[in-house]
């Protein structure tokens, strides 16, 4: 089977692409460092795997991702690269075309929104770079489709070519010259030597790795050193890599020469004009958080509430009514039927009927990303980042876990500074995911009816403020920070597409309703079992339960922040598993009818001033199992994992306890 390589910068569609030629759906969005790790999908033609690498600017790693895809050409075997290239940032993108055409394999390039190019009044002549480059080059709109018949056309044809020379630029006879040496010492059985040497004098470290293990370190540092040496005199250049970045350039500035023309000098843009109010140092935040506040009375109070509701109505009526029904005339015993309607019904049901919130918070998220916001958020927070020992890059992967900590980690692997990202991965879970929103749903709906919107964007706020503080905290002392540089690409505006959108917003979502079918489906079973079980046998009263002793030993700890009952403590203990646990033990252990009589009841446990702190708990405390598995999976480390889980567990153990002091100051009970 044909293994070919998808590979381009980031932000050039390249995810939209994979998915015309898969068929299959892979995450998208619009904004820099969207594939943070090798995707495989089935071309639709079955020519062939279609492999996406990460978004990379270059082969010369800055970060995680860009070294994943310089060892993905050094160690693994494929036949084909397809380039996806962004015609409307065509000198930038044909650096990263360059290198990959010098390693030799045969190459397809995909120049892609060709629509934006015509619009800013650039002209391109496909046929032309293609003769220039000796290789195909296919004008398309990966958006649309348009145009990716022909490529996979192209990809099955490609594969059987054989390319009668690499692709070469000039880089000066004295660097010609030190990299024939090199090639002459390269080990026969390394891929590409031109490329290697290239690569090497660049100053790409995993190539310098490879080379080193099997040559003379000693000697390739040394021929390194004299070459740079010669290279500064000649041409007054203080690095190597600068010296063939410039080569470079000036052969792509050669080609645009040849196969470009603009028609008209392109005006202020559509773009342009809205950056200069969202993305402005005074107004830029107050937007950013008038649109969250928007986004939240649409998920609570415009139209999440009504829908969930609905939900509610369906679930533990009809539904429920029907299954309790159907199991008496089965003739099923009494255990069954109480495990059925007060175990499974009420602790998966009770996370169900969120389903509609959840899923409009991802509609709107995926907006966000599509329609190229979420880049200027990133501008926005730079300068309060940077106050705290971080760029503004590194909230990227905060925003994303907004939707689910995860994915939100796993995308600070595009941080180039190391200590940076370990920030980043470390903070991440203060960030409020949507397993969360069950909780406040639930609790703003009973103390907070007139301002849920309002309350719930307070502690999405103080989830970004805490992780402010904890950055400049760390950053001065355990993690202190090294220089770094912040750059992230704005691309243009887009309206997004119906089809996008729900794709997005259905992969968002799913992972909700999986864990609904899988992990709050057990939990709510172990939950049920240990409130009808207990030391004197089964059926026993559900306070002298096995969950009520274990739920009392940390409810006693909580006593000070307002919410000591056994009750609570066992619904934040199995939260551990994930968030909406703590819903479904609540409908458990209270065995209420539906949501509304579950809030009458917990008005008479909780205050306003104590559901609050409780809300401000869940936000803080100890990260989810799959969070933490991520976190140990991204550090590689077991010391960094433990201090997430402890350091969470103590500043949510004195925020709480803050809130629920400074509100009895103010008279608040």
């Amino acid at each position: 089977m044909t293994d070919i390589v998808l590979a381009g910068n980031p932000n050039t569609g390249k995810s939209s692409l994979f998915n015309m030629l898969t068929g299959s759906y892979e995450y998208v969005g619009n904004w820099a460092g969207v594939t943070v790790e090798k995707k495989i999908g089935q071309l639709k033609s079955g020519g062939g795997r279609l492999i996406d690498m990460p978004g990379l600017y270059s082969l010369n790693p800055l970060s995680r991702d860009e070294e994943v895809a310089s060892r993905f050409l050094l160690h693994e075997s494929f036949e084909l690269i397809l380039n996806v290239v962004d015609a409307s940032q065509l000198e930038r993108n044909l650096n990263l075309t360059i290198q990959l055409l010098e390693y030799g394999k045969p190459v397809v390039i995909g120049l892609n929104m060709m629509d934006v190019a015509e619009r800013q009044g650039l002209q391109i002549d496909p046929a032309r770079l293609s003769h220039l480059l000796n290789t195909p080059v296919i004008p398309i709109v990966a958006r649309s489709g348009r145009g990716c018949e022909q490529v996979l056309k192209e990809l099955d044809v490609s594969p059987i070519m054989k390319l009668t020379q690499p692709y070469a630029v000039s880089y000066g006879e004295l660097l010609e010259g030190a990299v024939s040496g090199l090639i002459d010492k390269i080990p026969e059985d390394m891929v590409s030597p031109r490329w290697l040497a290239i690569q090497f004098f660049e100053g790409n470290s995993v190539v310098h790795e490879a080379l080193a293990a099997r040559m003379d370190a000693h000697w390739l540092d040394e021929l390194y050193k004299s070459t740079e040496e010669a290279i500064r005199e000649a041409e007054g250049t203080k690095r190597l890599s600068q010296y063939i970045r410039k080569q470079r350039g000036q052969h792509i500035q050669a080609l645009l020469r040849e196969c470009c023309t603009r028609s008209r000098q392109a005006g202020t843009s559509f773009t342009e004009r809205i950056d200069r109010i969202v993305t402005d140092k005074v107004l830029g935040i107050p937007i950013f958080l008038l649109f969250m506040y928007l986004t939240f009375k649409l998920t609570f109070e415009w139209l999440g509430s009504p829908l969930s509701d609905g939900v509610d109505a369906f679930i533990n009526g009809p539904l429920k009514a029907g299954a309790d029904r159907l199991l008496e005339g089965l003739g099923t015993a009494d255990f069954i039927r109480a495990l059925v309607i007060d175990g499974i019904f009420a602790g998966v049901g009770g996370v169900l009927v969120f389903i509609p919130q959840i899923f409009i918070l991802f509609f709107i998220i995926s907006f966000i990303e599509d329609s190229g916001y979420m880049a200027r958020i990133a501008c926005v927070m730079d300068r309060l980042m940077e106050a705290v020992g971080l760029n503004g890059k590194a909230f990227i992967p905060m925003i994303i876990g907004f939707g689910c900590n995860v994915p939100g980690i796993m995308a600070a692997r595009t941080i180039e500074q190391p200590k940076e990202r370990l920030l980043a991965i470390i903070l991440t879970p203060l960030m409020s995911c949507s397993a969360r929103l069950s909780v406040y749903s639930l609790f703003v709906g009973m103390f907070f009816q007139t301002h849920q919107a309002f309350v719930v964007l307070s502690l999405y706020v103080l989830g970004i403020v805490m992780a402010l503080l904890l950055a400049k905290l760390f950053s001065a002392t355990l993690l202190k920070r090294q220089e770094s540089m912040f750059m992230v690409e704005l691309p243009p505006y887009r309206i997004p597409q119906w089809k996008s959108l729900s794709r997005s917003t259905w992969e968002k979502g799913k992972g909700f309703v999986r864990k609904a079918g899988t992990l709050i489906f057990g939990g709510s079973v172990v939950i049920w079992l240990l409130t009808y079980t207990g030391p004197s046998g089964i059926g026993v009263p559900m306070d002298q339960s096995f969950l009520a002793m274990i739920g009392g030993g940390v409810g006693w700890l909580l006593t000070p922040l307002g919410f000591g009952t056994w009750q609570a403590g066992a619904s934040l203990l199995t939260g551990f598993l994930a968030k909406e646990v703590v819903v479904s033990s609540m409908n458990i252990i209270y065995v209420t009818p539906d949501t509304a009589a579950l809030q009458g009841l917990l008005a008479g446990q909780f205050t306003a001033l104590q559901s609050y702190a409780f809300m401000a708990f869940v936000l803080l405390y100890v990260p989810c199992l799959a969070t933490i598995g991520v976190i140990r999976k991204e550090t590689m480390s077991a010391r960094w994992t433990w201090f997430s889980v402890l350091y969470g567990l103590m500043i949510a153990y004195g925020i709480s306890l803050a809130i629920v002091y400074v509100g009895r100051m103010l008279g608040y009970s």
